[in-house]
């Protein structure tokens, strides 16, 4: 069941529970976010970046119709689309929702570029989400962890100013691998949600983010959280057990990478406490 990432995230602020939102990379991946979302009985959201495939309208046509014919909703988000070709090849490509990512750039000039999405998306009724603060990379986590938090006050203002449906925050968490131990800062979530209290929040980097943090966070007002690294190192993982013996089935190479990360998703999915969260039309 396609639907709109709004519908999803507004259910889940208004219930409390958390939404994974794996990044896919292949018909494989996609089909193991089905798999788990059918299974557990949860909406999910399918993150894509733009880079991913070279021939992005038809791995979004083949996503919409693996999940057009499943009993759970899904939305297909457009995932850091950083430039204005990115936000027209996902409207084109038939995307749910789009991320309009303008956080590098002053705040006058996301809000700017970010109003225009909006008035472009919501017409066809497509979901945005926009970031405010800048989540940067793990690798770089001794300066990106602390620098371009979201102020509150600047988050209010700006969900005013853009129309947007959610809004992806920076309260310590970063991108890809950390070099350090992720550090959250709790009380600027909770300054964030008690000035923006209808918008839902997502969290970017969320792996390696680490279980009682991420568990915290979902408790304290995020309601999505994305899911990249960490599902493909546990399928990777997997498949490297798998090899180990020198007779291994050719054959289920793939499903062995696919199980790892599988029962990794699965296991954010029960800890964001939205297992059988799912709704029929």
């Amino acid at each position: 069941m396609l639907v709109t990432m709004k519908e999803i995230l507004d259910r889940a602020k208004k219930e409390g529970y958390g939404v994974t939102a794996p990044n896919v990379q292949s018909e494989d991946t996609v089909r193991a976010v089905i798999h788990v979302a059918e299974e557990l009985r949860v909406p999910m959201i399918i993150d894509v970046n733009a880079f991913i495939h070279p021939d992005l309208p038809w791995f979004v046509h083949m996503i919409r119709e693996l999940v057009s014919t499943s009993s759970v909703p899904f939305a297909i988000n457009l995932d850091h689309g950083k430039s204005y070709e990115d936000i027209m090849l996902g409207i084109r490509s038939g995307f749910t929702s789009i991320m309009v990512d303008r956080s590098s750039l002053p705040y006058e000039e996301n809000v700017k570029q970010t109003k225009e999405v909006v008035k472009m998306c919501k017409p066809l009724g497509i979901s945005v989400e926009a970031e405010l603060g800048h989540v940067g990379q793990g690798e770089n986590y001794s300066v990106d962890g602390t620098s371009n938090l979201t102020e509150p006050e600047m988050a209010a203002r700006f969900i005013k100013e853009t129309g947007v449906d959610c809004l992806a925050v920076a309260i310590g968490t970063a991108h890809g691998r950390y070099k350090g131990t992720p550090h959250i800062d709790f009380e600027r979530l909770e300054q964030i949600v008690k000035a923006c209290p209808d918008t839902p929040l997502v969290l970017h980097g969320g792996s390696g983010t680490g279980n009682e943090n991420l568990a915290k966070a979902v408790r304290n007002g995020i309601q999505k959280v994305n899911l990249a690294t960490e599902l493909v190192v546990a399928g990777k993982e997997e498949l490297e057990k798998f090899i180990q013996d020198p007779n291994f089935d050719k054959w289920k190479l793939i499903p062995s990478f696919i199980k790892g990360y599988e029962d990794r998703l699965a296991h954010y999915v029960k800890l964001f406490g939205q297992e059988g969260k799912a709704w029929t039309e």
